[in-house]
């Protein structure tokens, strides 16, 4: 399975401090049994996160695509815009657990806006910017992850 992930930080891009959130993320996606066959840093520009998100969900026709960052209330914050711009089919339980299993962590789990959704035969979810949330909201989905990447890619499966 073919997986890409994509950080969005406008002053990680501009080179103030090191991406955390996306080697986490990566190794998310590897003990799910993907390949990571893309990695960026872009800015937090709607325009550039649809064509990236479309890039590596239609062009290299990655199964997954895991974006970091962008996710909250301020004004640049703009990730979720965007990929509600490029999915099909909205996934919002994904949203809903990533939400859920930050309750325990931090009173603003409320305030994250993160989305998922399925692009064609790819699946696109919006992870928090912080590392540490990362490994939090990754332990609610890793069980289920496999389970909706089979059934997006059609092939049969138990429920």
């Amino acid at each position: 399975m073919r997986a890409a992930v994509i950080t969005i930080s406008t002053s990680k891009a501009a080179g103030e401090g090191e991406d955390e959130s996306g080697p986490r993320l990566a190794a998310l996606a590897e003990e799910l049994g993907a390949e990571i066959v893309g990695r960026e840093l872009i800015g937090d520009e709607r325009a550039t996160i649809e064509q990236r998100l479309r890039h590596w969900a239609q062009t290299e026709r990655c199964a997954l695509v895991l974006t970091t960052g962008g996710t909250g209330l301020s004004p640049t914050d703009v990730t979720p815009e965007a990929t509600l711009a490029v999915i099909d089919r909205e996934v919002p339980g994904i949203a809903e657990a990533m939400r859920w299993a930050s309750r325990e962590h931090t009173p603003n789990w409320m305030l994250s806006r993160a989305v998922a959704g399925v692009c064609g035969s790819c699946l696109l979810i919006n992870f928090p910017g912080s590392p540490r949330s990362i490994e939090q909201t990754g332990a609610a989905l890793r069980a289920a992850l496999p389970h909706a990447l089979a059934l997006i890619a059609g092939q049969s499966a138990e429920h």
